[in-house]
């Protein structure tokens, strides 16, 4: 995807606080997603810029928006939007920079008319954006998946099929929350090594697991295939996830067909959609294989992908305890990681999860699975930094942890920087931990 007017990073808005240099939602970045100006309001469709979200249903409604988005800018969520394809989307994208911008909307009528539908985002009440049908949980972290496999076999770690075939699962997308959203700890069985029989009890290893989550553009008839030439143009854009994992129900179930309901019960997602062409400055290379590696076989492999088929971002994951919140701290950050260390691009897990003709939708959801580097401080799990729980966490305030405790609130945060590219945010992805019931 080439770059364009819209990633000009001299350019600023007339909203000022998109104007900061560490804003996530600057003029560059546009995001999209669906909220409630207020409680008794329907959901609409929004972009964030600065502290501020617009509404695009009154937009699309004044005639400001092209007529090729109009009728999917007044949907309740993202999901015909998605349907229309990239044309339709950079044709959005040029238009909201146009009017949001300080150099194409100078006072006047048109900006007046804008300002009438901004949204403090303080008081927006954001939602889940798009209706997801379909979600699909992958494992393309080749650090997370080698360190997973050292704890359990330290002699083999990877698996033979690994590094020729994406691994991944489906998950439960009625369980997909909208950041923010408590969790509460769920029940299970468990079954201590020590122990004959399993029990069924609250799961006393919760986990949580730093991801990005990619969102399926107009996607593929039955029994058709995407090829890895054209997947690109099918991802819409990413957002943060977190998939919620209880390890100790997880160790005893996940034989022999895999994760079950240690991960169905909750997955948070943060709320901005932040698309494939604000991400056109951060496009980096695929993992570089080493030549002991297989290359991919010809169905997933190509120019195009390889050179610029992953993206440079920065995934944070940061701890809020109930007894930091007590005191009035802040959250501590525990970990920080890049995405461009994905074995497998967006792109390949698209075109393998297509390959045997399985049916993509509008907004179903491909999750990255745990986004890992080399270095413990780079690890995206508790699973992995405690490695699985023998090395535990400690905070400045003098708080352990090995797995999750009832009350600790995980805040991920993620950006894009580069130089010669203005700085874009992914925003939050948040989730408090209830007690089990």
């Amino acid at each position: 995807m080439t770059l364009n007017a819209t990633h000009d990073p001299a350019r600023r808005s007339w909203v000022e606080s998109a104007n900061v240099p560490d804003a996530d939602f600057p003029l560059q970045n546009l995001p999209l997603g669906v909220f409630r100006p207020s409680l008794q309001a329907v959901a609409r469709l929004g972009v964030a810029i600065g502290d501020r979200v617009v509404d695009l249903s009154a937009l699309a409604q004044a005639g400001l928006l092209p007529p090729s988005v109009a009728s999917a800018c007044q949907q309740t969520t993202l999901n015909a939007l998605m349907a229309l394809g990239a044309p339709a989307w950079s044709a959005l994208r040029a238009r909201l920079s146009e009017l949001l911008g300080a150099d194409t909307c100078p006072p006047g009528e048109l900006r007046s008319r804008i300002e009438r539908h901004l949204t403090p985002l303080r008081t927006a009440i954001m939602l889940l954006p798009a209706q997801i049908g379909d979600y699909t949980d992958f494992y393309a972290s080749l650090h997370h998946a080698t360190n997973v496999g050292s704890m359990f076999r330290p002699d083999n770690p990877l698996l033979p099929n690994y590094k020729w075939v994406p691994i991944g699962y489906h998950g439960r997308s009625s369980s997909i929350v909208a950041s923010g959203t408590p969790i509460r700890r769920p029940h299970g069985q468990l079954k201590p090594s020590d122990v004959a029989a399993p029990a069924f009890g609250p799961c006393k290893n919760l986990d949580y697991e730093l991801e990005l989550g990619a969102f399926v553009g107009p996607g593929n008839v039955l029994g058709e295939r995407i090829p890895i030439a054209a997947a690109a143009q099918q991802i819409f854009g990413v957002a943060l996830l977190n998939d919620w994992s209880a390890r100790d129900i997880q160790t005893w179930e996940y034989q022999p067909l895999g994760p079950f309901l240690a991960k169905n019960f909750a997955t948070t997602l943060s709320p901005w959609v932040i698309t494939q062409e604000a991400l056109a400055p951060f496009r980096a290379p695929a993992y570089a294989r080493p030549p002991s590696d297989p290359a991919p076989l010809p169905h997933l492999n190509d120019e195009t992908d390889a050179a610029a088929g992953a993206f440079d971002l920065t995934l944070e994951v940061w701890l809020l305890t109930a007894k930091m919140r007590l005191t009035g701290e802040g959250p501590h950050r525990i970990s920080r990681a890049q995405s461009n260390g994905m074995y497998w691009t967006f792109g390949q897990l698209l075109t393998h999860h297509a390959s045997n003709g399985c049916n993509l939708q509008p907004g179903d959801l491909l999750g990255s699975g745990t986004l890992s580097g080399p270095t413990r401080e780079s690890r995206g799990c508790l699973l992995e930094y405690t490695w699985r729980g023998t090395d535990p966490l400690r905070l400045p305030n003098g708080e352990e942890r090995q797995f999750l405790a009832d009350g600790d609130e995980v805040i991920f945060r993620g950006y894009a920087e580069r130089a010669g590219a203005r700085r874009i945010g992914l925003g939050e992805c948040r989730g408090l931990v209830l007690p089990a019931l």
